[in-house]
């Protein structure tokens, strides 16, 4: 089921977005202050190819005092608009049946894009 659930999720928008994070994370790694962050874009953007299936996972050392302050500088600047994009998106999906198990994934992807040093989606 999570591999026609991905299929649907591509076809529908998830090849975009991932895409999108993708070029963002690129654009973010010109720059060598941005490197970090850019990578983390790319990280989300892998992701979001293929949420079906998956969950968010805390890593070993998530709450190092260094991943904490790139968390709140992502929160700050991207980390927002990103959650509020992916809050829409899961609203406006959830008003049909149909669209309820993508807009899970949507929310799935929420806590990632808030805070994603440290966490990933296995």
């Amino acid at each position: 089921m999570s591999i026609l659930g991905n299929l649907i999720w591509l076809v529908f928008g998830g090849l975009l977005a991932g895409l999108g994070y993708i070029l963002g994370g690129l654009l973010l790694c010109l720059s060598i202050v941005g490197i970090p962050f850019g990578l983390q874009s790319i990280k989300l953007g892998v992701a979001t190819f293929a949420p079906f299936g998956k969950e968010v996972v805390e890593g070993e050392h998530a709450n190092s005092p260094l991943r904490v302050i790139f968390n709140i500088i992502w929160l700050v600047f991207f980390g927002w608009e990103i959650a509020v994009a992916h809050l829409v998106s899961a609203l406006v999906l959830a008003i049909t049946i149909i669209g309820i198990p993508f807009a899970k994934q949507h929310v799935k992807l929420v806590p990632l894009a808030l805070f994603p040093f440290g966490r990933d989606l296995r």
